[in-house]
């Protein structure tokens, strides 16, 4: 099949006005304009989107599909009170509900033109949303403890989810481990899953540094998130003494962010030497910026970070925290915090932002040989994204109308491996509203639960 439309992103080289890419097989067969791949290929059957860009598929570097029914449940709270109200929500729902919840964020983020997860799930629910959806990625399977003497029943329980998750996912996804958070994990736990993921290659993922409450917690001893997650988490009779260093610097210690493919997600409050310490160890960020900016965590030293030269990719988290995951809302509110922050000093192009969002985030996860950018040879994941509206047009900078006029509605195709995902104008209206309905119903227990 020949997709054509006037702009052709390939990211790892200049835009192609008036493009063309030819799929075969599930694959990127070459990359060009559509004059001269219609004259080399008059027989190929083309879909012409016009005013339009083709372009990598997103790689959502942090999500949690199964919690997008909580979407709108607990807003306008900081990040501490959120976490501790969601905790408490979670109790409602059942295997069924986290499946459905699951579904829909996998429906959501293909219809927003995400290809690539890196998802983090404690029921697992992702496991089978996932794959049904057709995407690809890592689906990490949470652990945590801060009982000494639970580790190794809580690193043998997540073993065995992933060796079975191993054999239920779709050839597109890889399963790995991510223990929680510093405040949530006891140091021998970090320990473990460091041995165990290099010892068995698997892909590692971790909360860290996310809030100001974090930091405090594991340098100072003492905050809100600390102590009431702690109870809420059953281990409040655990003692902890301050470790008078910053959450990077203590897991560092427990040689957690040695192991290869290491992703840690937010990294919002560094202290000085951080930035060098995930650089040394090649350790790849999630850059989450609607989440951090929507819960009062901060936002990320991405010139930092990019300077030392720390791989940067973008992520949504999850709609508990974001609302939604449209990709091109994080790119454009990403890119102008940063902006603003550093002016005319440090002025981002959107075509940056792009790239976080399609290669570098491919890369972050080590699938860089297969998608994140149009490349003849690699996987074809690739979207279309509507720039005919009154507000976008006309334009000369496809990159500039993608990140700062587009948002997930104007996603008109999503393709995996060459398969369509989602295609806008023959999407199954019925059975989306019926996927709604079903969350609606999921939704009413967190609406109705009374907490007992």
């Amino acid at each position: 099949m020949l997709l054509s439309a006037r702009y052709v992103l390939p990211v790892s080289a200049p835009f192609i006005e008036n493009g063309a890419v030819l799929v075969r097989d599930g694959l990127i067969v070459e990359v060009g304009l559509r004059d001269e791949l219609k004259a080399r290929y008059p027989d190929e059957e083309e879909r012409d989107f016009g005013q339009a860009a083709l372009m990598p598929g997103f790689v959502d570097l942090h999500t949690h599909l199964e919690y997008a029914v909580f979407r709108g449940m607990v807003d306008d709270a900081p990040y501490s009170q959120w976490k501790l109200q969601v905790m408490r929500k979670e109790s409602a729902l059942d295997a069924e509900d986290w499946a459905v919840s699951a579904e829909l964020g996998a429906t959501e983020a293909v219809r927003s033109g995400i290809t690539t997860i890196a998802d983090i799930t404690d029921s697992g629910a992702s496991v089978g949303a996932a794959s049904a959806a057709g995407l690809r990625g890592v689906i990490y399977r949470e652990v945590a403890t801060m009982d000494r003497s639970q580790v190794e029943r809580a690193l043998a329980d997540a073993l065995d989810d992933v060796e079975r998750w191993q054999q239920a996912v779709s050839d597109r996804i890889e399963v790995g481990l991510a223990p929680h958070s510093p405040y949530s994990c006891h140091p021998k736990l970090f320990e473990a899953v460091a041995q165990t993921a290099t010892e068995r290659g698997l892909p590692v993922a971790m909360h860290l540094a996310g809030s100001k409450d974090e930091h405090d917690f594991v340098k100072y001893g003492s905050s809100l998130l600390g102590q009431d997650y702690r109870e809420a988490s059953g281990w409040s009779g655990i003692g902890w003494l301050p470790t008078g260093v910053s959450p990077v610097r203590y897991v560092y210690q427990w040689g957690i962010l040695e192991v290869p493919r290491m992703l840690a997600v937010h990294c919002v409050h560094l202290d000085e030497g951080d930035v060098g310490i995930l650089a040394k160890t090649r350790t790849a960020v999630a850059y989450c910026p609607r989440c951090n900016l929507k819960l009062g965590m901060g936002i990320a030293p991405l010139q930092e970070l990019m300077d030392a030269g720390v791989l940067v990719g973008i992520g949504t988290d999850s709609p508990a925290s974001n609302s939604t995951m449209d990709f091109f809302d994080e790119m454009r509110i990403g890119l102008l915090v940063q902006r603003g922050l550093a002016g005319e000093a440090r002025f981002y192009p959107a075509e940056r932002f792009v790239r976080m969002a399609t290669l570098e985030g491919a890369r972050a996860l080590g699938l860089d040989h297969l998608v994140g950018s149009l490349e003849a040879g690699k996987r074809a994941d690739i979207v279309a994204v509507d720039l005919s509206r009154s507000h976008q047009v006309p334009t000369q900078d496809p990159y500039g109308a993608v990140v700062h006029t587009a948002n997930q509605d104007d996603v008109l195709l999503t393709m995996i491996d060459g398969a369509v995902v989602f295609d806008r104008s023959a999407a199954d209206a019925e059975a989306f509203a019926g996927l709604v309905g079903r969350a609606d119903r999921v939704q009413a227990k967190l609406r109705n639960w009374s907490g007992a």
